[in-house]
Formats: structure tokens, C-alpha cells, sequence
């Protein structure tokens, strides 16, 4: 295998839970994922990522949510009920809102991790692999909370 066609962040079969309500979006998300050899589950909502989340095990490596969701619970609650339930989970939040706007409002915490959409596969690979592997700090595509 050439390894100057492999890509540079590809993953290593984590497992990825993907909360998204633009259906769209979550199948454009998911099928990068999955292209980057990570093993991809999805759900529409908070509450339907919550019930998902808890019927896996082991659970899963990596939280990917947007933020802005209808329904009771949005990212940022759904976050943090993962973290309450499994602390070994890393997240990663998508938004098409800017960093600012996001953090100014308290929505986010320092040190998150957010992926602001529109994002490009390279982006996402880069965010998801830095959450996962722990490693310094936020990729160029991704916005900390200050």
C-alpha cells in the first residue's frame, strides 16, 4: 500500500457517536467518518443520542454533537451527561455558529473542542484525531473556549 495516499489522520476503528438533527449533515459526517476508518453510529437528537449511547458496549471512544439541537436535550446537555455517565469519553462539538457567539452565551467551558461547519474532511480528521489521541492544542480548524 502506498502510504502517501493513506490519510494523514486516519483512524484506528474508535468508535464514534455522531448527534446531528440535519440529516443531511449527519450522513455527509458520518460517511467521512467511516472513510477515515472509524466505526460510526448516529442519532438525530440529544435524547436518541443518550438512549444510544447507553445501549453500547463498551462505550463509545468519541462524542461528536452539534450543539444547537431541538428537543430537551442539546449538545451541550447531552455532553454532559455522557461525561457524567462514561468520564473516559472525549467530545467534539460542531456549530454553525462562531466560536464567540457560542462562548460568550456559556454554552461551552474551557479547553472544549469545537468544530465550526462548514468543516472540510481534512478539519474533521484533524479535530477527531486530537480529541482521541489527548494531544496539545486545538487543531487550526477548531476554536477553543477561552
Amino acid at each position: 500500500m502506498d502510504l502517501a495516499l493513506k490519510p494523514p489522520m486516519a483512524g484506528r476503528a474508535e468508535h464514534i457517536l455522531v448527534v446531528e438533527d440535519e440529516a443531511e449533515v449527519r450522513a455527509v459526517v458520518v460517511d467521512q467518518l467511516k472513510s477515515l476508518g472509524y466505526a460510526v453510529v448516529d442519532a438525530a437528537d440529544g435524547t436518541a443520542g443518550l438512549s444510544t449511547f447507553g445501549a453500547m458496549f463498551p462505550p463509545f471512544d468519541l462524542l461528536l454533537t452539534d450543539i444547537v439541537m431541538p428537543g430537551p436535550l442539546n449538545g451541550k446537555a447531552l455532553a454532559d451527561e455522557v461525561v457524567r455517565r462514561w468520564p473516559a469519553t472525549k467530545i467534539v462539538f460542531m456549530s454553525g455558529y462562531t466560536g464567540g457567539a457560542v462562548t460568550q452565551n456559556g454554552r461551552l467551558s474551557d479547553g472544549t473542542l469545537l468544530l465550526n461547519k462548514p468543516f472540510r474532511k481534512a478539519d474533521l480528521a484533524r479535530i477527531v484525531r486530537q480529541a482521541l489521541d489527548g494531544a496539545g492544542g486545538p487543531s487550526p480548524s477548531a476554536t477553543p473556549s477561552p
